[in-house]
């Protein structure tokens, strides 16, 4: 386990897998473009995460990409549970619209969002890391949560995965790191398709962190 850690879709790039944000701009403008990139993500969770106080604590987004030309701005959201957001699903989607294009006070471009479902959502990082965020602030413990979520992505086929958690964690006066592997998860592997997270939870006691690592195909 010791050794230095590269992000695994970083890593991959160009070979088996891609970026979630595809655009071209000038080095100039390349800041700006990034900003903006932040900004459409973070309004989408936090208008995601308003919205969802109602059901379940998890969001369920699994990612979200953007793709950007002259004149528009497409982003797709791949969510585990679309329920959450389509229940009313034509006025939901135009008013995430108009909160994103406040975000962004773009003019002359048009912004249009498209939500796509996953089919297994507990095969996507993400979805599990709020997974188990959900358990960590209802005070489950630590070990309890990783198995549940280990046993979750089984049930969505995948062939491996690894979950960490490194914090205070149950609350301890020393932080500690604790990980737990199933299955294969070939870190070095370039053609192994990895899907990879990393994701803060506030607890009572301070902050944790999560990172998994999940082994496709």
């Amino acid at each position: 386990m010791m050794g230095q850690k590269i992000n695994p879709l970083g890593f991959r790039l160009g070979t088996t897998q891609s970026h979630h944000s595809l655009w071209f701009a000038q080095p100039k403008n390349y800041s700006e473009g990034l900003q903006e990139d932040q900004k459409i993500r973070d309004s989408i969770k936090n208008y995601v995460q308003k919205n969802m106080r109602i059901s379940s604590g998890a969001e369920g987004i699994a990612r979200i990409e953007i793709q950007k030309r002259i004149d528009l701005i497409q982003v797709i959201i791949y969510i585990g549970f679309p329920k959450l957001l389509i229940e009313n699903k034509p006025r939901r989607i135009e008013e995430l619209q108009m909160n994103v294009q406040k975000e962004l006070n773009c003019v002359n471009r048009k912004l249009n969002i498209a939500i796509t479902r996953i089919a297994n959502p507990y095969g996507h990082p993400n979805i599990l890391a709020e997974f188990i965020a959900g358990q960590l602030k209802n005070r489950v413990s630590f070990r309890k949560a990783m198995k549940k979520a280990i046993e979750l992505t089984e049930q969505a086929d995948t062939k491996g995965i690894q979950v960490q958690i490194a914090g205070r964690i149950d609350g301890k006066e020393i932080a500690r790191v604790e990980w737990i592997r199933e299955g294969r998860v070939p870190l070095q592997t370039i053609e192994a398709k990895i899907d990879y997270c990393c994701y803060t939870v506030r607890t009572i006691y301070g902050v944790l962190g999560i990172k998994i690592w999940i082994f496709k195909e």
